[in-house]
């Protein structure tokens, strides 16, 4: 239902600078992504969605089972050299950004891998960097980055988690659609995380309905 480009995945070298990730452009193709977005719930609240929290179209619920399939999972085995095959997963979904968001961090210790996929038009905002994820040398300095991603189009950044994988975007507030894919430590290490992200979505629901 969903076509995603494997084939453009397995065939991105693995950058090191500032640690070793892959960029890969259009790993939704331009059709499948229109199909997706039109599947994608309204979210105005910042945080992270368990993918059962929310009501996705078909086309969006065949995007997050692929994200947790074998194919995707074997690409990011055999380009960073990982034993994937038993790390649970954790997929949750991001619609909206506020000017709380993208602050410089790394991901918990608890994710060995982090995968972003971004479902967003290309806009003004985006080519004024306004939202562009950075890949940064450092803790300290938002503009010392080595790669800037915008967004946009389908786009997959993949990339294994160390103490040192800062990263961070300017402040920008409004929709801003990601999908974040996790290979986990340990399967109580993502039922915690999950049922963290859970009590957040049902109390974000509960403030919109009050």
């Amino acid at each position: 239902m969903v076509e995603l480009d494997y084939a453009r995945l397995r065939a991105t070298p693995v950058a090191a600078d500032p640690f070793p990730h892959v960029v890969v452009p259009d790993f939704v193709p331009p059709a499948s992504l229109d199909a997706v977005l039109a599947d994608l719930p309204p979210l105005g609240k910042r945080g992270s969605f368990p993918v059962d929290a929310v009501r996705l179209g078909p086309h969006a619920a065949a995007l997050m089972q692929a994200m947790e399939g074998p194919m995707l999972r074997g690409a990011i085995e055999a380009l960073f050299g990982l034993d994937l095959h038993d790390a649970p997963t954790m997929v949750t979904l991001r619609g909206w950004t506020s000017d709380r968001d993208g602050r410089i961090h790394c991901d918990s210790l608890a994710k060995r891998v982090t995968v972003l996929l971004y479902l967003n038009r290309q806009t003004d905002a985006w080519g004024r960097q306004e939202g562009c994820l950075r890949l940064l040398r450092g803790a300290g300095d938002l503009e010392d980055f080595a790669v800037e991603v915008p967004p946009v189009n389908g786009t997959l950044l993949v990339f294994p988690n160390g103490p040192a994988t800062w990263h961070g975007h300017r402040a920008f507030v409004g929709p801003r659609y990601s999908v974040q894919l996790n290979y986990m430590t340990t399967d109580e290490k993502a039922r915690s995380e999950l049922r963290r992200h859970r009590i957040s979505a049902f109390v974000k629901r509960l403030t919109r309905a009050a």
